[in-house]
């Protein structure tokens, strides 16, 4: 049988991160709906509220079942609304290696939930999974995920060129392009030190496990 994760949920200062739930389907179709999330991710379109719940009941669960990663949904603690969506993929266990991807929803950004989600899933993967090695990987053009992986304390490897492919930010799905993806890299070391880079934002912040 497959290694796997647990299922699990990952509490941070302000957010719940867990399994998403066939009832998020609503507000998860809503968050994919977003141009910036069409154009930057490799996500079904239209991701209708029907995909997402099958997302919710069965795809999300093989994911995780099959040892590939985890999604989890994003909630804020005082509303219980969603506000982003992570996920876990490309997952090898023998390196104790793998790869994280993010979503915030339009009506969440600028409130700094991404770094604080996608940092609190790597404190779970090092600390609490034995986990050596996170990767992310974004294109070119995506500044906003950019400024999350250097927020957080990630190395910039390197350019993997022409890796990936854009749609257009106007919500044409036919416009597609080409784009390079920038390597980045967090391992357990580098979240040893809090650097200047995280001040302000999470202090001694550490997860809280709910399996």
């Amino acid at each position: 049988m497959a290694a796997s994760f647990p299922e699990t949920a990952i509490s941070t200062d302000r957010l719940l991160l867990r399994p998403l739930a066939e009832d998020d389907a609503p507000g998860l179709a809503a968050m994919m709906a977003d141009d910036l999330v069409l154009a930057w991710t490799d996500l079904p379109h239209p991701f209708t509220e029907a995909y997402a719940a099958e997302l919710a009941r069965t795809l999300a669960p093989a994911h995780r079942a099959a040892g590939r990663g985890i999604v989890l949904a994003v909630t804020e603690h005082l509303t219980q609304r969603l506000v982003g969506l992570v996920e876990l993929r490309n997952t090898d266990w023998r390196l104790r290696s793998t790869e994280i991807s993010y979503v915030t929803a339009v009506w969440a950004r600028g409130e700094g939930y991404a770094p604080e989600a996608v940092l609190g899933v790597a404190q779970w993967l090092f600390e609490d999974r034995g986990f050596l090695r996170l990767e992310m990987r974004t294109a070119a053009g995506n500044t906003a995920a950019q400024q999350v992986a250097q927020r957080i304390g990630a190395i910039s490897e390197g350019v993997l060129r022409s890796a990936w492919i854009v749609r257009g930010e106007s919500g044409e799905v036919a416009v597609e392009s080409r784009s390079d993806l920038i390597l980045w890299s967090l391992l357990p070391e580098d979240l040893e030190s809090p650097g200047p880079h995280r001040d302000g934002w999470h202090g001694d912040h550490r997860y809280v496990l709910r399996d």
